[in-house]
């Protein structure tokens, strides 16, 4: 092949070679090569984008595929990879990270032939300078809104094109897409929303929208207001209610005792501004006003207001009035108070009128009027209120009024200067009538009567038995009227001038401290006790006898330090030519100390820790205490006292608290230093826990009985009060017995009078401090030991083996018990309140017993219960018979069973089983067996049952049926063919002997032997039954029926002795095998 090749490749350049060049084809002219344009697409991408957006390009020739590509910008510089820039493959697909504004185009180069195309089309990339960012609006601007709304939210993006959009819900990005979001408003739904969208292959986001805020509540509960002031009226009257929600357009709807309520002639509605205006009130007005909104733009109905009750009264009552006091003749100056009254209904006005004209000062229910001369006359009232309704007049009630007399004041002696010794009398009297008692003042102060000063019965005259200096002064005197609290104007003074004595000087000092400190200023003043016409006296000072620049009465002294400590006196003298000095005064110390004091504060009790309604007091300790002011405060607060101490009658857990004190000078202001702080503690009194030790609170006589009682914390500062029946256990007897404290009481052996209900509480040892009482236990005592009661279940007291039987010791009251079982009067078991035998045998026969008894050191018994008699006989035991006989054994094919229960007198039922299975509806005493119901030849069993007792008896020994019947009559064919074939044989040899015919000796045959000896009889035992060929399945497989419609061969019906024992031979002895026909029957 490739020879022939070869061949023509030399015959074709022969053939060139010998051709003329003239002969050559004229060369035609080439065309020249026009570069295609490529086109440049953004396909799927914006030309609009922001900055680092992604967008692709793609650069193709149309109608080719075999290019790369050179990518350029505008200005001519060729695009290379790198972070702003990638390419396909081919470099066919540009994509660009945006950063700035640029133009793009590109040239393609033959990947084979190596051509270039021209550049094509350019492509303008516009640059957005920041990133998008979308706004949220919403369809409705409610806020809140309310469950069952809805809202739609709009994700506005105007910048660009080809978005996408993303929801969020509290940051949580919703699975849902689209420019709009509508949300179905529920509690969950509230939160913050806002947006932002992508686009592009390569995903770009914009900046996330401002949240758009959805706030959700429950339609709001209107309030309904009563707008007139009272909720209960009279017919006729007017009310008005409103139903109020805090904002937006709500309607409403008015309900009467839950009924909506319908404009009447009465009664109107404004359902748009909440308002129910009855303009007369009716009877059938009465009732419960509520009402509802609803803001039906929305669909939104509230939930039912506050109910508001209106009490419609029919009849206007009349006011009652009264006077305290009530006197008939009142006095000027004394006040009385009038009180008018409404029994029913609220918001009275009350007006008030004195002789037909009303009072000014009216409408208040009490009217004081501070009485003058002219206020007598008549009193009485009305009662309105809302301007429209009126009450009737009250009663009238009559005042008079009568000025006051001033009493006369008169000297009975002629003189009121006197000496010591000397008797004065003064005598005070006022016109107008009985009824006056003196009182008596000397120098606006009242005297008591003394030894030289007495008074007559009604204090009208004064005697002053013996003048002396102390006497003198200016005497007024006043009445005042028995019973009353009326008081005259004071008399006019009379002076009582008494001399004796040089008059006394004393130094008083101002304020009059005992020590004072550096700061403080005190003043001193010379007293002169006479007041004389002389000229004016003068004053001479000293301090530690030394004299001080000092000549007025008084001077004040600014103290500088403990130099200003010492002893003052004074010296009075008056007089030009004759001067008249009195004596010094007496001495007055002022000590001035240093160190400014510090108080102390002294609680009591003084202890850590009060228990709430204790008394508390409060010292704030300062020597001396009477002259300062003192500022307490509680936590660093100022409390509202000034004294030196205060008292808590009962605290309280507010009382709590750090306590400190300062005292100030109540004259100087002078400040001491803050007390240390003292801390008070307040605690609930305690309830003391009541238990019981013993575990049972219901008991026996001589049975003992322990309760305690304690507090949880500090138990050991208290100790215990016990309580029965509400009334102290205070004495200890011979049974009762207290621990340490009386935390435990116990009752050593308990009786009826222990009976009762127990509670304790405490006390505190150092302190009368009770707790409330603790929780109540109640000790039952009953009055004698248990009665234990024995119950048997099943009531009998014969029963059989294999019953169960069932012992109940009850014990009617408490618990705790342990029981104790007897049989015979011998301890069988110590178990709980019930004793089980669950299958009876003999040896359960015999007389039960129980007791029952608890308690550890002290053991309760009760009495052994009453003894119940059980006696336990052996169940009766069921047997399986053969009623087929053997004079039946041809005429049937079945087995005819019968059940019989041993020692049985009453009627029974009987149960059969095969094969341990039960046999249904078989319950007479006969089961026949036959090969159609029992083709396996199955073991039979049976038992008795009956409604009396016992109810079934023990099962049968199991019987077997395995070929019986065919065995029997094997056996009786067998028998037969036997018998008949000696008989035949017998009667052939006598025929034979009697018709043989004699021979000769010597022709005589030899005999033949008739008779089979031993040894050939022997010889056909093995041989096959002449019966078995007449022996087939069919006729063993007979029905009863066929052999009844047959009739019986025989109808003995003897019963055939049965021997448990399977596959055994059964004999019962000679009389049986004689009476069955003289068979032996086999059992397998």
């Amino acid at each position: 092949m490739w020879l022939s090749k070869v061949l023509c490749v030399f015959y074709l350049i022969a053939v060139c070679a010998a051709q003329d060049p003239q002969d050559a084809p004229t060369p035609q002219p080439t065309t020249a090569y026009v570069p295609p344009v490529p086109v440049l697409l953004n396909g799927k991408s914006s030309l609009e984008a922001f900055p680092t957006e992604k967008v692709e390009l793609t650069c193709s020739v149309p109608g080719s595929s075999d290019w790369t590509f050179t990518w350029y910008t505008s200005s001519g510089e060729k695009v290379d990879p790198g972070p702003n820039f990638s390419f396909s493959e081919d470099r066919s697909l540009l994509t660009v990270t945006v950063q700035n504004e640029a133009t793009y185009s590109c040239e393609g180069l033959h990947k084979t032939r190596n051509v270039p195309t021209r550049r094509s089309n350019p492509l303008q990339l516009r640059v957005s300078e920041n990133i998008p960012k979308p706004t949220v609006t919403r369809s409705a601007n409610f806020n809140p809104m309310f469950p069952g709304e809805k809202i739609t939210f709009t994700c506005m993006l105007q910048e660009f094109s080809g978005w996408e959009y993303l929801w969020y819900h509290n940051t949580k990005e919703l699975p849902v897409g689209g420019r709009t979001h509508e949300v179905a408003v529920s509690p969950s739904a509230g939160g913050k929303y806002h947006c932002r969208a992508k686009r592009g292959k390569f995903p770009s986001y914009s900046a996330e929208s401002e949240a758009a805020s959805l706030v959700v509540s429950e339609p709001p509960t209107p309030s309904l207001r009563l707008l007139t002031p009272w909720p209960d009226v009279f017919e006729d009257e007017g009310v008005e209610f409103s139903c109020e929600v805090s904002d937006f357009d709500w309607t409403y709807t008015w309900y009467k005792d839950q009924k909506k309520l319908e404009e009447d002639s009465v009664l109107s509605l404004d359902e748009g501004e909440g308002m129910l205006n009855i303009t007369s009130a009716r009877r059938t007005d009465q009732g419960g006003y509520g009402c509802r909104a609803h803001l039906e733009s929305r669909g939104v109905n509230s939930g039912l207001s506050n109910i508001t009750r209106l009490t419609v009264y029919e009849n206007l009552p009349k006011p009652a009035i009264k006077k305290e006091p009530a006197f008939s003749q009142m006095y000027v100056g004394e006040t009385v108070n009038f009180t008018c009254s409404v029994s029913v209904a609220s918001g009275w006005e009350y007006l008030w009128y004195k002789d037909e004209n009303q009072l000014l000062d009216s409408g208040e229910a009490v009217v004081s009027v501070s009485l003058g001369s002219s206020d007598g006359g008549n009193y009485w009232c009305k009662a309105r209120r809302g301007g429209t309704t009126t009450t009737g007049q009250s009663e009238i009630i009559q005042l008079d009024v009568l000025e006051i007399p001033t009493p006369l004041l008169k000297p009975v002696t002629k003189w009121v200067d006197v000496f010591p010794t000397e008797g004065v009398k003064f005598h005070c009297g006022i016109q107008g009538g009985p009824g006056w008692k003196y009182t008596w003042y000397k120098d606006s102060e009242q005297l008591r009567a003394g030894d030289s000063v007495s008074f007559d019965s009604d204090g009208a005259t004064l005697s002053i038995s013996s003048a002396s200096a102390g006497h003198r002064g200016q005497y007024e005197c006043k009445g005042n009227l028995q019973d009353r609290p009326v008081i005259s104007l004071s008399s006019s003074p009379r002076a009582l001038t008494v001399y004796g004595k040089k008059p006394t000087l004393t130094v008083r000092q101002d304020p009059e401290y005992k020590v004072m400190y550096p700061g403080e200023s005190v003043s001193f003043v010379c007293h002169l006790d006479v007041i004389g016409n002389a000229p004016e006296w003068e004053y001479m000072w000293y301090k530690d006898d030394q004299p001080l620049a000092e000549s007025l009465k008084n001077f004040t002294r600014k103290l500088t330090g403990t130099a200003d400590f010492g002893s003052y006196k004074c010296q009075a003298k008056r007089g030009s030519s004759e001067v008249f000095t009195t004596d010094s005064s007496q001495p007055v110390t002022l000590a001035v100390k240093e160190k400014r004091p510090k108080p102390s504060i002294i609680l009591q009790p003084d202890v850590g820790q009060l228990y709430i309604g204790e008394p508390a007091s409060f010292e704030c300790k300062l020597e001396p205490s009477s002259e300062w002011n003192y500022y307490w405060s509680k936590d660093g607060e100022s409390l509202p006292t000034t004294s030196g101490s205060f008292k808590i009658d009962a605290v309280s857990l507010p009382h709590s608290g750090t306590y400190e004190c300062k005292a100030e000078r109540n004259k100087t202001k002078f400040l001491t230093e803050h007390s240390d702080k003292r801390r008070l503690i307040i605690s609930e009194i305690p309830v003391p826990s009541l238990k019981r030790v013993t575990p049972w609170l219901d008991v026996f006589p001589t049975e003992s009985v322990t309760l305690s009682c304690g507090m949880q914390l500090n138990g050991s500062i208290w100790e215990y009060v016990w309580y029965k029946d509400s009334a102290e256990v205070a004495e200890v007897s011979e049974d009762v017995s207290f621990g340490g404290d009386r935390t435990s009481l116990s009752i050593a052996s308990a009786s009826a009078l222990h009976h009762g209900t127990y509670s304790c509480s405490g006390k505190l040892k150092s302190r009368s401090v009770r707790s409330n009482g603790s929780s109540t236990l109640t000790l039952r005592v009953y009055d004698k030991k248990p009665v234990v009661t024995l119950m048997q279940d099943p009531v009998h007291s014969l029963m059989h083996t294999e019953d169960s039987v069932s012992f109940g010791c009850h014990v009617s009251v408490s618990s705790d018990w342990d029981y104790h079982w007897y049989q015979d009067g011998k301890l069988t078991v110590t178990s709980g309140d019930r004793h089980n035998i669950s299958s009876a045998v003999t040896a359960n026969t015999g007389s039960y017993q129980c007791q029952v008894t608890r308690g550890a050191k002290t053991i309760l018994s009760s009495e052994r219960s009453r003894a119940v008699q059980l006696e336990i006989k052996e169940r009766p035991r069921a047997s399986v018979i053969l009623k087929t006989g053997w004079s039946e054994v041809f005429s049937t094919d079945s087995l005819a069973l019968e059940c019989e229960v041993l020692d049985g007198q009453d009627k029974w039922n009987y149960t059969w089983y095969k094969e341990e299975q039960e046999i249904e509806l078989v319950t007479s005493e006969r089961h026949i067996v036959t090969p159609q119901n029992d083709p396996d030849q199955s073991g039979y069993t049976c038992r008795g049952i009956r409604s009396g007792r016992p109810a079934y008896s023990k099962r049968s020994s199991l019987f077997k049926t395995k070929n019986l019947l065919l065995k029997r009559r094997l056996l009786l064919s067998i028998s037969g063919i036997i018998f008949f074939g000696i008989i035949a044989i017998f009667l052939g040899c006598i025929v034979c002997r009697v018709l043989r015919k004699p021979v000769e000796k010597d022709e005589k045959p030899e005999e033949a032997n008739l008779f089979l000896s031993m040894a050939q009889l022997k010889g056909f035992i093995d041989d096959p039954c002449p019966l078995v060929e007449y022996i087939t399945d069919a006729s063993l497989n007979a029905t009863l029926k066929e052999v009844e419609e047959n009739g019986t061969i025989c109808s003995e019906t003897t019963p055939l002795p049965i021997s448990s024992q399977e596959n055994g031979v059964m004999a019962d002895g000679q009389d049986k095998a004689e009476n069955n026909g003289g068979l032996t029957s086999f059992q397998h």
